[in-house]
């Protein structure tokens, strides 16, 4: 497993280094496989009240499958850390749970290799009888070409926090969505 360590306004003191390091390993033990894990610690300056800590994971398989979690706390970026781990942990859980109730046992050697995962030191335990999630609607939608401007004010017309369109600049589709932060963000699908 290949571990990136980003830092925004964070120094990375040896201490935070082996903290980091020895909290990611543990992951492999949950889920097999994994390729990479890369964990972005930054600090934000903020202009009212204590400057906010963020950390960000983003986990990679050998199957391609990316799993993120992001905590956001005042101060301490430890703090901030073990609680992205937590969301990550129940990511994990959700992420076995979906391959095992959809797969129908066509994933033989990933569906074995989970197996003999151990099970997700979840603090609080998931209810056992979770619902199986289902398409209840199905919409067809008409791509005009529009720009990325256009695509903003159609979204803020509808009121959604998402919003697909055709780049008229590219003639590709993407898809506009809300950030936390306010600003948007531009999903541009690479088919394979």
């Amino acid at each position: 497993m290949e571990l990136k360590i980003h830092t925004r306004n964070v120094e990375v003191t040896p201490r935070l280094q082996e903290h980091v390091e020895k909290k990611v390993s543990k992951l492999d033990k949950y889920l097999p496989n994994i390729h990479e894990v890369r964990v972005d610690l930054s600090m934000e300056r903020r202009k009212q009240g204590q400057d906010q800590t963020v950390a960000q994971l983003t986990l990679r398989n050998s199957r391609g499958v990316i799993l993120r979690a992001e905590e956001k706390k005042e101060g301490d970026i430890y703090a901030a850390l073990d609680r992205a781990l937590d969301k990550m942990y129940r990511q994990i859980e959700r992420y076995k749970g979906k391959r095992k109730r959809r797969g129908g046992g066509k994933f033989g050697e990933a569906d074995a290799a989970l197996a003999l995962a151990e099970p997700v030191p979840l603090e609080e335990e998931a209810e056992a009888d979770e619902e199986k999630l289902d398409i209840v609607r199905r919409k067809r939608v008409e791509l005009n070409p529009m720009t990325e401007e256009e695509a903003i004010d159609q979204m803020e017309l509808l009121g959604h926090d998402f919003f697909i369109f055709l780049n008229a600049t590219t003639a590709r589709i993407g898809v506009l969505y809300r950030r936390e932060d306010g600003n948007y963000g531009v999903l541009e699908p690479d088919v394979r």
